[in-house]
């Protein structure tokens, strides 16, 4: 592996279904560019998941979105990316209930180009892993962590990093923000 933590993040751009209420959304509204360049000076939770329209990914997407405004007071951006196409994005939100109102972006990679870019690309099945990656205001990977595909993250657990890493400080193994840290 050549991405390391404390490296500059690998760029990511593509087409993206934008957040709010996919109920509002069509082909002619809901996509947009972006890249890491529009998250300058923020920080950024980019999260990979294997594929639309299956069992485990759902239950993270809706969690990020319910706690999203918890990442917006931590200055913090979430981005969820997979290798379908925006349109599958679209279709999807669209059709789950769940996923109707997401308030973040739901990244395209379908060339597999950022996938593989963050080294999560699972090669024979042409998917990705559940890689998550934070990434500081200056660009670089701070955080990064890999889950097979049945196992789900804890957004809470994603929440305490990012503020530990926010701190400055060292924190001790179960810290939580508000408790005493080692320096």
């Amino acid at each position: 592996m050549s991405l390391l933590v404390g490296k500059k993040a690998p760029d990511f751009r593509g087409k993206a279904v934008i957040g709010g209420n996919a109920d509002l959304l069509t082909p002619d509204n809901a996509f947009v560019e972006i890249s890491i360049d529009d998250y300058k000076g923020k920080w950024v939770v980019l999260f990979f998941y294997p594929l639309d329209f299956t069992f485990v990914c759902p239950t993270e997407i809706e969690d990020f979105g319910l706690q999203y405004d918890k990442f917006k007071e931590l200055n913090c951006e979430v981005i969820a990316c997979s290798t379908d196409s925006h349109y599958s994005h679209l279709a999807w939100r669209s059709s789950h209930n769940s996923l109707k109102n997401l308030p973040y972006p739901m990244l395209a990679d379908f060339t597999r180009k950022i996938a593989t870019n963050y080294e999560v690309l699972k090669e024979e099945t042409g998917y990705a892993l559940r890689g998550l990656y934070i990434i500081n205001p200056d660009g670089d990977l701070v955080y990064s962590v890999i889950h097979p595909e049945a196992v789900g993250r804890n957004t809470l657990e994603v929440l305490r990093v990012l503020e530990a890493l926010q701190s400055g400080k060292q924190t001790p193994c179960n810290w939580n923000p508000g408790e005493k840290t080692l320096n």
